[in-house]
C-alpha cells in the first residue's frame, strides 16, 4: 500500500494521463500525480520516474515529482511557515503541506523558539500510528557527516544557522558545512533555533569543529558597552543605581555583560566626562 511509503521516494511507472494529472503505479497499486506537483516534463507513458509519496492538505495520499530534500531517509533545511505555541513549528519542505516539528523537539525556553522565516535542519519521521512529522537533526548525526574546518578559517567571519540550542550554548552549521559552537559568554543575546547568524571564528579545534563569537571585536566592545550604559541612563532620567561597586549578577542581569566589562565602560564614560558617580549612584554629567 502507498500509505506504507508515505515520506519516501519511490520509482513509479507513468500509465495514464488525466485532466488533474498522471496516474502512476508500482505494479500493484495506482496513485495520482497532480499537475501542480510536476516540475519535470513527462515525455511518454510507460516511463519510470522518481516520486515522493505524501498525504496532501486534503489528507489524500498522492505522489509528487518535486522531490524534497527532506524525506524519511534524508535531512535538509526547511523554512518555518508557522509557529503554534501549544503545538510547535510547521515547516515547509517544498510541497503543498507543512510538517510539524513538535514543541517537545524545540528548546525549553520559548524565547529561542524559531520564528516564521527561520530554517530548521530536519528529516521526516513516522510515529507508531503512521503519522509523518519533522524532527531536528541530532548531534550524533551531525558528527557522522562532519566537514572539517581548515585552520585558515581562524578569525574569519562565517554565516550559518543555529541547528541546536542548549544551556551549554548554541550549535551552528555554517554555509560551508562546518559545525560551530557559541558559548554563552560569546554572545549578548541567545540566538533563536533556526536563526541565521554571522559570527567570528575564534578557534579551530583539532576535530575540525569551530568555536564562534557573536560579540564584536574587542576594540568595538568597549564602545558598544559604554553606549548601552549611557542609553540606559538616558532612559532612566539620567540616573541609575549601578556603580563600579554593583555585584556581577546585578550587572549581568541588566546589561548582559561582565562586571569587568562594565567597569571598563564606566571608566570610558568618566574619562569622556559623560557621567559622574556620587552617593552610590551614577548620573549623567550635564554641562554647566
Amino acid at each position: 500500500m502507498f500509505t506504507d511509503h508515505i515520506g519516501s521516494v519511490q520509482e513509479l511507472k507513468v500509465i495514464k494521463k488525466k485532466a488533474e494529472g498522471f496516474i502512476l503505479t508500482d505494479g500493484r497499486e495506482e496513485i495520482l500525480l497532480p499537475n501542480e506537483q510536476i516540475e519535470i516534463e513527462i515525455q511518454e507513458l510507460d516511463q519510470t520516474i522518481p516520486a515522493f509519496i505524501y498525504q496532501n492538505r486534503n489528507k489524500e495520499v498522492v505522489a509528487s515529482a518535486i522531490i524534497p530534500e527532506v524525506t524519511l531517509e534524508s535531512y535538509g533545511w526547511a523554512e518555518v511557515e508557522e509557529v503554534v505555541p501549544n503545538l510547535g513549528a510547521f515547516v515547509n519542505i517544498g510541497l503543498d503541506k507543512a510538517f510539524l516539528v513538535s514543541k517537545d523537539e524545540l528548546p525549553f525556553k520559548k524565547s529561542v523558539w524559531p520564528k516564521e522565516g527561520d530554517f530548521l535542519f530536519v528529516s521526516l519521521e513516522k510515529d507508531k500510528k503512521g503519522r509523518i512529522f519533522a524532527e531536528p537533526i541530532s548531534e550524533s548525526e551531525v558528527l557522522e557527516d562532519l566537514e572539517a574546518a581548515p585552520q585558515s578559517l581562524l578569525y574569519d567571519t562565517v554565516a550559518g544557522r543555529v541547528y541546536r540550542s542548549t544551556k551549554a550554548g548554541s550549535f551552528v552549521l555554517t554555509e560551508q558545512g562546518y559545525r560551530g559552537f557559541v558559548h554563552p559568554n560569546e554572545r549578548k543575546e541567545e540566538p533563536r533555533l533556526g536563526e541565521t547568524v554571522e559570527a567570528r571564528v575564534i578557534d579551530v579545534k583539532s576535530d575540525g569543529t569551530i568555536n564562534l563569537s557573536l560579540r564584536p571585536l574587542k576594540q568595538n566592545v568597549l564602545k558598544d558597552d559604554a553606549e548601552t550604559i549611557y542609553s540606559y541612563l538616558v532612559e532612566n532620567d539620567g540616573v541609575m543605581e549601578f556603580t563600579d561597586k554593583s555585584t556581577p549578577d546585578e550587572i549581568r542581569d541588566t546589561f548582559q555583560i561582565s562586571k569587568a566589562a562594565f567597569k571598563r565602560a564606566l571608566g570610558t564614560l568618566l574619562k569622556e566626562r559623560k557621567i559622574v558617580q556620587k552617593d552610590g549612584k551614577t548620573y549623567i554629567q550635564h554641562e554647566n
